[in-house]
């Protein structure tokens, strides 16, 4: 029996596209090959990449001077990525720190350049999402960082910061497509795979194309971590991630299929009020985030007690409910709720809510 996964990634993937993987997985079409045993140079190769990269455009409105990329390293590889080919011209980004992957982005950054914290919600264990003001960002910024959903502390920004003519770069790991996204307000958009769109292992990345950098051939930044590389080669430049790029045309022909963005994050938004309303109006249990800066995907809560925290998250993997144990920084409770989570696994959590409270308040 599949249990309900709350697991804040790798995360639960839809059950039509598992299915699908499943009745494909020892023949791809009339390949007589699994596409885990494909050459990525072959015909039928091509096609799913192809079609992989064609329908993330369709899903997210991609403008076409943006180029898609698909790479390997997770989100951690692009914190050096990004400054490395971006941090060229007065070598200096800002950075607004929301939480743990902010903070790794923003301290890699330093070994590149000048790196700028212009806000951060650090004194309050990143449980909101810090006012900017325009007076603080750089004029001489090559970019401005932030993480667009936070996993860990459940925050999300809920409007994008104003930075004029300075690339906007974000961290969408946790939040690409769960709603829709105006891709055209940012220089660059980076996001490991296994949140929202398929297995661990597949990094993808939108960059607009006046972005990416030409390098000499005497340049020290190796090959492999310029865009230009991969943009260039139709991310083919080595062996990509086949079957995570797989299994993402399946994800996003799943998403397709029930009305696109806004049929995502119209269930999103149902998921999340279904639990937030609980939280809220709970004796027990409590929300760690208030307000617009609630996430839709990840969302932390606790009781006030390590000891009845411990005692929810064993009494609910016992009933079919795992991965509900909170990130090793915060402690209690988190609830990841993506797109593949079912609105049906949100409701039976809640009640398997109420009735601790009922056994413990």
């Amino acid at each position: 029996m599949r249990v309900y996964n709350f697991s804040a990634g790798p995360a639960v993937l839809p059950e039509d596209v598992l299915k699908k993987a499943a009745s494909e997985l020892l023949e791809y079409g009339e390949s007589g090959q699994s596409v885990m045993e494909m050459s990525h140079r072959s015909k039928e190769y091509e096609a799913i990449i192809g079609a992989a990269e064609s329908l993330l455009r369709e899903v997210m409105s991609i403008p076409d001077n943006y180029k898609v990329l698909f790479l390997q390293g997770g989100a951690s590889l692009q914190f050096a990525m990004v400054p490395l080919n971006l941090m060229r011209k007065n070598r200096k980004a800002d950075f607004v720190v929301t939480g743990q992957w902010a903070t790794k982005a923003y301290k890699e950054a330093k070994r590149f350049g000048e790196a700028v914290c212009v806000a951060s919600s650090k004194d309050k264990t990143f449980s909101y999402i810090p006012t900017l003001d325009k007076a603080k960002f750089s004029d001489d910024a090559d970019y401005f960082h932030i993480c667009l959903n936070n996993t860990i502390y459940g925050t999300r920004f809920s409007s994008l910061p104003d930075t004029g003519d300075i690339p906007l770069v974000a961290d969408v790991s946790s939040s690409i497509l769960s709603e829709p996204i105006d891709v055209s307000r940012f220089g660059l958009l980076y996001a490991g795979a296994q949140k929202n769109m398929g297995p661990a292992g597949l990094t993808v990345v939108i960059i607009r194309e006046d972005l990416i950098p030409e390098f000499a051939d005497d340049s020290d930044v190796p090959t492999m971590l310029q865009y230009k590389t991969h943009s260039d080669n139709g991310s083919m430049f080595n062996t990509p991630p086949t079957y995570g790029i797989y299994i993402l045309k399946l994800v996003l022909e799943w998403v397709k299929s029930l009305g696109g963005l806004p049929a995502m994050k119209e269930l999103n938004e149902k998921k999340a009020a279904l639990l937030y309303d609980f939280l809220d109006n709970s004796k027990l249990f409590k929300a760690t985030v208030a307000g617009a800066d609630r996430s839709l995907m990840n969302v932390p809560f606790i009781t006030g007690s390590d000891e009845l925290d411990a005692k929810f998250v064993k009494e609910a993997k016992a009933a079919g409910f795992v991965n509900l144990k909170g990130h090793r920084s915060v402690g209690g409770m988190r609830a990841s709720i993506y797109n593949a989570m079912p609105i049906d696994g949100v409701a039976k959590l809640v009640q398997l809510m109420s009735k601790f409270e009922g056994e413990n308040a």
